[in-house]
């Protein structure tokens, strides 16, 4: 019998009560406070991720926008292909999933029936390609080769083809118009990957992107991907649990992206590309006497641009490829050739990522340099046919010698000696190897004026900026290449490569004065693309302005209506005045006439009195290889640059080239007579191109050698929506 007083054990049974009613209230409170959040609070929240499991979205891809040349011809469009797609709803609510309706499509399309039925298999982690990676609710694309009569087969017989169609769909489509290829300028349209479609899950418009988007990856293509693009439609469906299709909950319309318009005109990209392949080739059956074979001649690019804004007229680059090749999805095979070692390399656009010493055409540059550091244009400097610096040799090329003469005749006949001389003076007043703490550098600093080391900012992607070894360069390239350099010097080789790692191992971060005499002549370890020297040289014609080359002027509705202007745009100016800038004119139009270009113009019959050309030419070499090919030249209106790897010297290999594109420009033929009928471009157009109310170009300019211009739109563009809404150069250059 408990010792407890009864009033004892009442007391804690009560205490005991009260804290399990509290209890049981608080669980109470937190689960009606918990329900009020989820149902009132937070009630439409939910009510609307509710809703959002029974509705599924179907995607109508957007047409893609155009990419159309200055005079409206297409040069990236789309085409109408005839697809064959399979909806997975339909089958699966068939008794045996559509394995019967698959398999007949197979036998109607020439398939295999295992191909037809992979191809519309849902992707996930353990299934190959192929397979869908896209919504199950989307129409799932079996093929976009079908013929009219396959298409008409399934459509007339669709009790045995229940949930697949046949209807035109629009497939981008590069038509080489007027015979131009432009594959790099244009780029080209891959699928979207995982990672992109995670990353952009949150945004929303054009900045989504969804599992069945294409966008593009190169060229034009990648940097007005935004405005080419369009809005993807999206179709609502109301699903049952089962994923049955139940009813619809509405639609928004795919819109149409916009067309970009740019200045390239596709009749002279045409002769650019012809003339750049005709020099590759006559260069490989030229003999080099200095390697004792014929030139390589393995790659090439060219540009055409505008001085009076930066427009790019053409632009080509060698090896090149067909952009057709990623349209529906490039093939190993063809990737694999495109990417091979023993390709060359395609891809590249050598005019924008092309990277050589410029030789001799660097010697504007110099002469700028000169002039600045207080050189006198009116001196006459010694051309000797070699001088001796530091203990080495630096030659004319072949020995020849000029006597004393102006810097106008140093670059017309390119005398090396002459900026060898002012370049190792200038080394000396800053300090030589023990250099100023104040040094001038004007040879460095100048071409850093000129836009050297630097990306010009064209609207391309990938473009690299060269090189201007300045001392901050030796500096830098020392620090991350020492270790390496007297590892090499260590093993006691005696061939040219270890020679100079020895030499860097102890003072590569010296800038010498065999540095400097190699710089100032477009050697040593100076590189240039064909982008800046196409600017630098426009910017000479202009009277100094340095634009940012550009290859789109505008960007126009389906209709032609305009969305905005691009415009040229100012980077700078050139640290010349202008009698410095008219010397250089009459220097570069010596070379012409009299230097080392004249064989190849006016000695070929160019009406130098009727149309002013001017030009530098330059043979840069590179170490272990044939020697580069430059030709920089410019009229009142265009600046036309080529440069041959491994090509043979500047006029030489790029001169009959350069010639023929000028004669196309201007209408001359080949005794200097000049037709104003046959002339493609007299002048750069600078007007947007004008536009039916279909959206179709009223083309005004003439074809070239008699090519009729193709339409501006193809007919099938506006159909569709009512069919169905670095080499390192070494030693000395030639001219």
């Amino acid at each position: 019998m408990s010792n407890i007083p009864e009033t004892g054990r009442t007391r804690r049974v009560t205490i005991r009560l009260v804290v399990l009613q509290i209890l049981v209230l608080s669980l109470l409170a937190t689960l009606g406070g918990r329900l009020w959040y989820l149902q009132i609070r937070n009630g439409s929240h939910y009510t609307a991720q509710a809703s959002n499991n029974h509705i599924r979205e179907v995607i109508s891809p957007a047409i893609r926008g155009e990419i159309l040349d200055a005079d409206g011809r297409v040069l990236a469009g789309n085409q109408t292909k005839l697809v064959v797609s399979v909806s997975r709803t339909s089958l699966l609510e068939q008794k045996d999933h559509g394995k019967a309706a698959l398999t007949k499509l197979a036998q109607v399309l020439g398939m295999n029936p295992k191909d037809v039925q992979d191809k519309v298999r849902l992707c996930d982690a353990k299934t190959a390609q192929p397979c869908w990676n896209g919504s199950p609710y989307q129409p799932i694309p079996v093929t976009d080769q079908a013929t009219t009569q396959q298409a008409m087969q399934i459509m007339e017989r669709r009790e045995d083809f229940p949930g697949i169609t046949a209807q035109p769909t629009a497939v981008r489509q590069y038509p080489g118009t007027d015979g131009a290829n432009m594959a790099q300028v244009l780029g080209y349209l891959s699928p979207v990957t995982d990672d992109e479609v995670t990353k952009t899950a949150n945004q929303s418009g054009k900045n989504k992107y969804l599992p069945s988007d294409q966008i593009g990856r190169a060229g034009l293509e990648s940097v007005y991907d935004n405005d080419l693009r369009g809005s993807t439609g999206v179709d609502r469906l109301e699903v049952d649990n089962l994923g049955r299709v139940i009813g619809s909950a509405g639609s928004t319309p795919a819109q149409p992206g916009d067309n970009v318009v740019t200045s390239l005109d596709a009749r002279v990209q045409k002769v650019v590309e012809d003339n750049l392949v005709q020099a590759m080739n006559d260069a490989r059956n030229t003999y080099d006497t200095v390697t004792s074979k014929n030139f390589v001649a393995d790659s090439g690019a060219a540009i055409v641009m505008d001085v009076h804004t930066g427009r790019i007229i053409a632009m080509a680059s060698a090896p090149t490829y067909d952009p057709n090749l990623w349209v529906g999805g490039i093939s190993a095979k063809d990737y694999a050739n495109l990417t091979g070692q023993d390709s060359n390399y395609p891809l590249l656009n050598r005019a924008i990522q092309g990277q050589s010493a410029p030789g001799s055409t660097f010697k504007v540059v110099s002469t700028s340099a000169a002039v600045q550091a207080g050189y006198s244009l009116d001196g006459h400097y010694p051309c000797p046919a070699s001088l001796t610096i530091g203990g080495r040799e630096f030659k004319n090329f072949e020995g020849e010698q000029a006597g004393d003469i102006s810097l106008e005749k140093a670059l017309e006949i390119s005398c090396d000696t002459v900026f060898y001389g002012l370049s190792y003076d200038q080394w000396m007043k800053d300090g030589g190897t023990k250099p100023k703490a104040d040094a001038a550098d004007w040879f460095y600093k100048t071409a850093h004026q000129f836009g050297l080391g630097a990306k010009t900012g064209i609207d391309l992607p990938a473009e690299v900026p060269g090189r201007v070894p300045d001392r901050q360069w030796k500096t830098d390239f020392f620090n991350a290449n020492k270790d390496a350099w007297c590892k090499q010097a260590a093993g006691g080789g005696t061939d040219y490569a270890t020679q100079i790692a020895r030499e860097n191992c102890v003072d590569g971060n010296v800038l010498r004065a065999g540095d400097s005499v190699n710089y100032a002549i477009g050697q040593g370890d100076t590189l240039v693309t064909p982008i800046q020297m196409a600017t630098i040289y426009s910017a000479i014609a202009n009277g100094g302005t340095l634009y940012r080359p550009t290859v789109a002027k505008a960007v126009v509705t389906p209709s032609g209506q305009l969305v905005r202007d691009i415009d040229p745009h100012v980077d700078g100016k050139l640290p010349d005045d202008e009698k410095t800038l008219q010397y250089i004119d009459q220097a570069t139009a010596g070379v012409i006439t009299e230097g080392t270009a004249a064989w190849k113009f006016t000695g070929a019959g160019w009406p130098q009195d009727k149309i002013q050309l001017h030009a530098k030419t330059g043979t840069a070499e590179v170490y272990g290889k044939q020697t580069t090919s430059w030709l920089t030249t410019y009229s009142k209106d265009y600046a036309v640059v080529m440069t041959i790897s491994q090509g043979g010297t500047g006029s030489g290999g790029s001169g009959d080239a350069v010639r023929r594109i000028y004669q196309a420009l201007y209408g001359v033929d080949d005794k200097g007579n000049i037709d104003q009928s046959k002339a493609l471009l007299p002048t750069p157009q600078t007007d947007l191109p004008k536009f039916n109310p279909d959206g179709t170009a009223i083309l005004k300019s003439v074809a070239y050698a008699g090519i009729p211009p193709v339409p501006a739109q193809s007919a099938v563009y506006t159909d569709l929506y009512a069919l169905e809404p670095a080499l390192r150069g070494t030693g000395r250059s030639r001219a």
